[in-house]
């Protein structure tokens, strides 16, 4: 029979600074965006955003005043509020 023995691992400890150590390591090698390309990037996202906003709110306009328009099987008009 063959015996199968954990490798024994450090403690908790150890094992969490070896991380701390690594991690940092590579963020070390990490080559940060400039402020002026964050800026740029920001704007491009915040431009995008605010464009889908725009074509989420023109749809849901449109389709809820249709919905309103239809009669319903009673004759009645449909009312949100």
């Amino acid at each position: 029979m063959a015996t199968t023995s954990k490798a024994k691992r450090p403690n908790v400890f150890k094992r969490l600074g070896s991380f701390f150590v690594k991690s940092w390591s590579e963020l070390k090698k990490v080559t940060w965006p400039t402020f002026k390309t964050v800026l740029k990037n920001l704007g491009i996202v915040l431009l995008v955003v605010l464009f889908f906003a725009v074509i989420i709110f023109v749809a849901d306009f449109v389709l809820t005043n249709l919905l309103i328009s239809l009669p319903a099987g009673n004759g009645w008009v449909w009312k949100l509020w």
